[in-house]
């Protein structure tokens, strides 16, 4: 969403621009599709950045005033409520701040001065400048926060939704994802992402942007210390003045031709996996109400690549009805999804026969792990339960391209956008700013700075 975002922003100022997409959609993993007639998101549990209207100068009304595109185009439907479970222990959030801090003086009333210290840090630090140095959020929790359950409970989400590094965060994305989704909140589209997809590619279209859908970039070539064309997988050569690239650092690297040298060490670990059940009735008549359930049951949260297939110790459950959607309009069918970190490795390794053997091992496997954390749910999971999909590791690289399927790319970022060539500039995952919201924001920011000159 990023290339569309810049491609927008760029077209708006009469920029001859083309964008280059490797799939049949735009989207990235935020995708949809559809399987046995029913349509399903791909990537978007929830929109980030929601405030009301009123609010100005957050995130999500930057976006709308950079691309020229109303709120009531983008339809957005906020939260019903959500949760962190660890350990016996439950964080109520929804998209009013003073639920989590009640939840948070309830569980933990002797963490209350020192979560008060957190969320004044956190309000006063710029997290969008673009200067700022890399910290460990982890080693700044510790200064204000002593208790560790309460500090795996506040990272638990944000590792999930931004974190491209094992056991840690980079302290400018912590922030970024704590405004996001505590201050601001969750929030969709009734229509899910494909009504985010099919705005932005429907405002490119209008502002005349050229578009190559299905059509892979075999290289960039590199002359001197430019970037002079891209090949296409079909030969076909394109100049341009400047290229952005959503392919990710070090793919883009692998793009260059010649290769410039590449740093091991900053590839990408961090994969997931994700069950996606197909269920005859909505969950919240059932009594299942959250929109998002984060959970840990380790006695430490440990977020890096697991050393078996799956790690089901932690992860995501989300219902994606459970939005304040209008009720004439509410399916008649429902669903939930299961996000949990798994290895790259021993998923790629698997032959064609085992890959589906293990998927559909797997898949039972997770519906064993919701009966024990959704309680009274057995007979909706057993009873109700009419379809089921599983994308892995290797669903991820497809469609983004990351190495290891990294979902959130390279673990550390490159703010300004900047790589080893004049013109050749990156936006999206790897640029550093996180979720559909600061991936869009990618875009608009780095077309404004590398190639409008906008500060």
């Amino acid at each position: 969403m990023s290339g569309l975002a810049a491609g927008i922003r760029l077209a708006m100022f009469d920029k001859k621009v083309l964008i280059v997409e490797k799939h049949h959609t735009s989207g990235g993993l935020n995708s949809f599709y559809t399987r046995n007639l029913r349509k399903y998101d791909v990537g978007l549990h929830a929109l980030t950045n929601y405030v009301p209207s009123h609010i100005k100068g957050s995130p999500l009304a930057k976006l709308l005033r950079q691309l020229r595109i109303s709120r009531e185009e983008l339809g957005l439907c906020e939260q019903m409520g959500s949760s962190i479970k660890s350990n016996g222990r439950c964080l109520r959030f929804n998209n009013h701040f003073e639920l989590l801090e009640s939840e948070v003086a309830r569980e933990f009333p002797h963490e209350v001065d020192g979560f008060q210290k957190l969320l004044s840090f956190i309000k006063n630090f710029n997290e969008l400048s673009l200067d700022n140095l890399e910290a460990s959020t982890v080693a700044t929790i510790k200064l204000f926060i002593k208790d560790p359950e309460l500090i795996n409970m506040i990272l638990l989400p944000l590792f999930y939704y931004g974190s491209s590094q094992e056991n840690d965060m980079d302290l400018n994305q912590f922030v970024i994802m704590f405004k996001s989704i505590f201050l601001e909140g969750f929030c969709k589209p009734q229509e899910g992402v494909r009504r985010i997809i099919r705005l932005l590619t429907h405002k490119y279209r209008m502002l005349g942007g050229g578009k190559l859908m299905n059509c892979a970039v075999k290289r960039i070539i590199i002359d001197k210390n430019k970037a002079i064309a891209i090949e296409l997988a079909d030969g076909q050569q394109v100049t341009a003045n400047t290229i952005l690239s959503s392919a990710g650092a070090i793919e883009t690297q692998q793009l260059c031709h010649p290769t410039p040298p590449i740093d091991p060490t900053n590839i990408g670990q961090l994969s997931f996996v994700e069950a996606i059940l197909s269920i005859k009735t909505l969950p919240r008549n059932w009594g299942f109400k959250d929109t998002i359930i984060f959970f840990n049951n380790n006695k430490e949260l440990s977020y890096r690549k697991p050393q078996t297939m799956v790690d089901e110790g932690s992860g995501v459950i989300c219902f994606p009805e459970n939005y304040q959607f209008l009720e004439e309009r509410l399916p008649q069918e429902g669903s939930i999804r299961m996000t949990l970190l798994a290895n790259y490795d021993l998923w790629n390794n698997l032959t064609p026969a085992l890959y589906r053997e293990t998927k559909e091992k797997v898949l039972k496997s997770l519906v064993n792990v919701l009966k024990e954390i959704l309680p009274g749910s057995n007979q909706l999971l057993e009873g109700q339960l009419i379809d089921t999909d599983l994308f892995t590791p290797l669903t991820i690289k497809r469609f983004t391209g990351h190495m290891n399927g990294a979902v959130y790319g390279c673990p550390h970022k490159f703010r300004h956008g900047q790589t080893p060539y004049e013109n050749l500039f990156l936006c999206g995952t790897d640029q550093g700013f996180l979720g559909i919201v600061g991936s869009i924001l990618s875009g608009i920011s780095m077309a404004n700075l590398h190639i409008l000159k906008e500060k």
